[in-house]
């Protein structure tokens, strides 16, 4: 069956259609994306402004439209972070329902942790070991960590890189002393959960899902996406503690150029690039494997679990 996941994250709201079968790897059909960055939307208040609503109902019902083109048999929607700790989320949700006819679901920090994380258990399989999973959306900081397709433990943290960006580090290029500041609350909040992890041994492998994490691997010198989903791409802690510094001493335009980089996520990359470095110390992770799966996927093939097998 051809099933669409529309997913309403802090940084895109993005449609993935794939063609997918109990039993099968769900195969990737078309893709439909919109920039609307929900995070850095939120007044004072914490709240969605009425243009960031009236825009993300458009993008939804351009969506839909394209679910629709593409014979969609079974749309599965969700939202993350931004509209789950937006003050007016339920203003939101409703607007969203009213005007399109679609229910979004939000799902929790621990939802998103857990999907994520089966998401790349299925994509590296029970030969990985246990599996450290960490995933840095727009909005939040996913971990997961376990041996099975349930992890042991799981946390999400208020870590997204473009909620920490708007937060901490205004204007183009940052202040010293501003991400000087934002590196010490990242650590702080990680290292209260790294000992809930702990406790369940190391990590056989571990695993960097999202945009901020391949883009920081391909900046490294990883493997570029068009060179196909099966090329094994990693990035060192090492490799990334050099980039730090260089990337705080750009502009988003000077990001921008750089390999992987898009031009919309580049003024985000530095809060990005502290949170996996923090996450990576605390963690004592050297290196990380960059895998291709994640929320989306972990959504597509929960459905598809409950389905009958023919």
């Amino acid at each position: 069956m051809r099933l669409g996941v529309l997913d309403v994250g802090s940084n895109t709201v993005h449609l993935l259609v794939v063609d997918a079968h109990p039993g099968a790897r769900p195969l990737p059909a078309h893709s439909h994306k919109a920039e609307l960055r929900l995070a850095e939307l939120l007044d004072d208040e914490g709240a969605i402004s009425e243009a960031g609503i009236d825009r993300l109902v458009a993008v939804v019902q351009e969506a839909l439209e394209a679910a629709e083109d593409k014979g969609v048999e079974e749309v599965l929607p969700f939202a993350t972070s931004a509209v789950r700790e937006a003050a007016n989320a339920d203003t939101v949700l409703a607007r969203v329902q009213k005007e399109t006819g679609i229910t979004l679901p939000v799902l929790t920090g621990d939802e998103e942790a857990r999907l994520t994380f089966l998401a790349a258990r299925r994509w590296f399989g029970w030969s990985a070991g246990k599996l450290l999973v960490l995933d840095i959306g727009g909005g939040s900081l996913e971990i997961g960590f376990g041996m099975d397709e349930e992890p042991d433990a799981a946390a999400s943290l208020p870590l997204g890189a473009g909620r920490l960006t708007k937060a901490w580090l205004p204007g183009d290029s940052p202040d010293p002393t501003d991400v000087r500041a934002l590196r010490r609350h990242v650590r702080a909040q990680i290292a209260r959960i790294v000992g809930d992890f702990a406790r369940h041994g190391t990590p056989d492998h571990t695993v960097g899902t999202s945009k901020t994490f391949k883009q920081l691997a391909r900046i490294a010198g990883a493997a570029r996406s068009t060179d196909g989903l099966y090329v094994q791409r990693a990035l060192t802690r090492r490799s990334l503690e050099e980039w730090v510094p260089k990337l705080a001493g750009m502009t988003s335009a000077e990001r921008a150029r750089l390999p992987g980089v898009s031009e919309g996520r580049a003024s985000q990359l530095v809060a990005g690039a502290l949170v996996a470095e923090a996450a990576m110390d605390l963690f004592g992770v050297e290196e990380l494997e960059i895998c291709p799966w994640a929320l989306r996927e972990g959504v597509i093939l929960r459905r598809l679990d409950h389905l009958p097998t023919p």
